[in-house]
């Protein structure tokens, strides 16, 4: 006698009782809704974020994040959502749902935990604050979109609030002053000078006029006049008293109240906001004495391959001459116009290409370009990566500033390239923009020890991928990497061993070839985003570690690519969760 199934079974014992069977919800989906309204509901608090990830209805706002009340309604946010979660049975969804689970879940926990800190407090640094990141919204080059008549009212109405912020960010920086919350004296002096240098006697000399000076010639007239007074209105009458006052405050009142201590370990609480910053940033329970101690390991390993280097070209002198040599000589500096540089970072492409696609079978669709950095802000910037839109209206664009070509140093170029551009940020970043299988959430989720891992892991790809020849660029590799290691000792010595900038400065000129100027700026931003600067180190050994246990445990069954698909193709991932994503993959094959 055949069996009846189980579902079958219940639809006749129904329809015998009367009754019709009940629908039993589909939880995947039901959890794919949520984390949908989670996504959206979320760009209202973070509405840059929305601009950055070209979705459209949230250009116009912004929001007054130093609140009290801002926050409050965040924390209830966060609770509500965790709440709903909690309902579910993560046992029941398969390993692609599972991992939306967990995503969502860490969101939230790391959201509210995050909330028990004041950091509205010290709502501004030199390294990242709201009127830097308006800067480049609002040059007309950055990801705020000047198209249409309607792009260009939304920026005055977002900028309209602008005041307000700076208005609630003074308010907040004073409690703070009360309350032992204030920024390092040695930030504080970088500050003032940034605002000054936005305040302009001139509208059509600011930076904010950028929109006007490049307005589409098809808009009609009388919108043309009306949108040219209402943005030098802007200038005048919002942005340049906002700076003033700002600049004012910070420089009368805010810099004699600076601590000269350098951790955030000197302020209330400090040392465990600290903690919570390292699980933020690297996704793990790591302690900050493991780091510390993982640091001055890699650091003396990375020192020996350094030494390796310097003996296989011939020079004569110790590690630190070296640096001095690699640093100055003008052999290294070939250039003498901007687009020669970008010239030669646009090349490196296609001398990686065919090794590319022995590596990689997972390509974006996403266009590229390498672009000079805007002149208002290359004097100070890095080289960075800014993602594209998925839509491939605005292309990934890897920016490099030269402010003088002629002293543009090539060593460490092509781990540059590699790691800003390709297959480093622009891979991953596109791949994960572009997969319309992932829920929103997760298409443009950002979490650095996964993001800037990857990226430091693609330096090391070098060899793989044709470059690295010459053994300067080898070396530069090496240096950038030494960089990375430098942070985990320095980071952690500033904020948790009472390390002095002096000191933390000094240790990075004895183990790397980068010039005092930028030791000295990079020291200074590990003390204004304490935590940040592990993400890096973290990221990338954790995805080594990973590689070299599959190659292990698979031995011939190993193939370069699938384990590169398997990083890659389910966007942003705290380690843990890459790590049981890895794990699953090395036992499935075996």
């Amino acid at each position: 006698m055949r069996s009846f199934p189980f579902l079958v079974f219940i639809a006749l014992f129904c329809a015998a009782c009367g009754e019709s069977p009940k629908q039993q919800p589909d939880p995947a989906a039901s959890l794919n809704g949520l984390i949908e309204k989670y996504y959206h509901e979320r760009l209202s608090f973070f509405p840059l974020d929305a601009t950055l990830q070209g979705v459209e209805g949230y250009n116009d706002q912004l929001p007054i994040d130093v609140s009290e009340g801002f926050r409050q309604r965040l924390r209830e946010f966060y609770n509500r959502t965790k709440t709903t979660l909690e309902q579910y049975d993560p046992a029941r969804f398969n390993n692609k749902d599972r991992i939306s689970y967990d995503i969502l879940l860490w969101e939230c926990n790391i959201g509210l935990q995050g909330l028990e800190y004041p950091d509205n407090y010290t709502p501004v640094n030199q390294f990242w604050s709201l009127p830097l990141t308006l800067g480049q919204y609002g040059s007309g080059s950055g990801p705020q979109p000047f198209k249409t008549v309607k792009d260009y009212d939304n920026w005055l109405s977002r900028i309209g609030r602008f005041p307000a912020w700076c208005d609630s960010a003074i308010v907040s920086t004073r409690r703070g002053m009360e309350k032992g919350y204030v920024l390092p004296r040695a930030l504080i002096v970088k500050v003032i000078p940034q605002f000054k240098d936005l305040i302009t006697a001139n509208p059509a000399n600011s930076l904010y006029y950028g929109p006007i000076r490049q307005m589409p010639a098809e808009f009609p007239e009388a919108d043309k006049k009306r949108l040219t007074d209402a943005y030098r209105a802007m200038i005048v009458e919002q942005l340049v008293p906002s700076f003033q006052k700002l600049a004012d405050f910070f420089e009368k009142e805010y810099l004699p109240k600076g601590r000269p201590s350098s951790g955030i370990s000197e302020t209330p609480d400090g040392r465990e906001r600290y903690d919570y910053l390292i699980k933020y940033w690297t996704t793990t329970e790591m302690s900050a004495d493991d780091i510390f101690r993982l640091g001055q390991e890699e650091v003396a390993r990375i020192r020996g391959e350094m030494e390796q280097v310097k003996t296989q070209v011939g020079f004569k002198g110790d590690l630190r001459a070296f640096f001095d040599h690699v640093r100055t000589d003008k052999k290294f500096m070939p250039f003498r116009r901007p687009d020669e540089v970008i010239r030669w970072y646009a090349g490196m492409e296609s001398v990686m290409k065919p090794q590319l696609n022995k590596m990689f079978d997972l390509v974006p669709k996403s266009k590229f370009e390498v672009r000079r950095t805007e002149a208002f802000r290359e004097a100070s910037a890095s080289a960075e990566y800014s993602q594209g839109t998925p839509d491939g209206s605005r292309p990934g664009v890897f920016y490099v500033p030269v402010p003088d070509a002629s002293k543009f140093n090539v060593v460490g170029g092509e781990a540059l390239f590699l790691h800003e551009a390709i297959p480093g940020h622009h891979y991953q970043v596109s791949l994960q923009q572009e997969d319309t299988t992932l829920p929103a959430l997760r298409r443009f989720l950002w979490y650095g020890a996964y993001g800037e891992g990857w990226a430091l892991y693609s330096e090391s790809l070098g060899k793989e991928l044709g470059l690295y020849s010459d053994p300067y660029q080898y070396f530069g590799m090496l240096s950038s990497e030494m960089h990375r290691a430098i942070r985990l000792v320095v980071d952690v010595g500033i904020h948790t061993k009472g390390w002095s900038r002096e000191q933390a400065i000094e240790f990075s000129k004895e183990n790397e070839a980068e010039p005092e100027e930028s030791i000295i700026a990079e020291i200074e931003r590990y003390m204004a985003i304490p935590g940040q600067a592990l993400s890096y180190k973290i990221g990338q050994l954790k995805i080594v570690e990973l590689r070299r246990r599959a190659e292990q445990a698979l031995g011939p069954k190993f193939d370069i690519r699938e384990f590169h698909n398997q990083v890659l193709d389910a966007g942003c991932l705290p380690l843990e969760v890459l790590e049981d994503k890895i794990d699953r993959w090395v036992a499935a094959k075996k």
